[in-house]
């Protein structure tokens, strides 16, 4: 009776560890989206985001979606 409890304890854990296994192997498969190597956007842009467009020294959007982008 003991030695059925251990086997079926032994058996889930390697199930388990399977799982575990299968899983770290699927999140290591995915490839993390680029990221632009420029920050810019329109002052239409930067408002439909949320943010406002600072239009004096530094042309630059505040705030939103696109906060510290450059407005080209």
């Amino acid at each position: 009776m003991r030695s059925r409890r251990i086997l079926a304890a032994v058996i889930a854990t390697a199930a388990l560890a399977g799982l575990g296994l299968t899983g770290a192997a699927t999140a290591t498969a995915e490839t993390p989206s680029p990221t632009p190597h420029f920050n810019y956007t329109t002052a239409a842009k930067c408002r439909e985001g949320g943010g406002e467009p600072y239009l004096h020294n530094t042309v630059k959007c505040w705030g939103g979606k696109y906060d510290g982008y450059t407005i080209d």
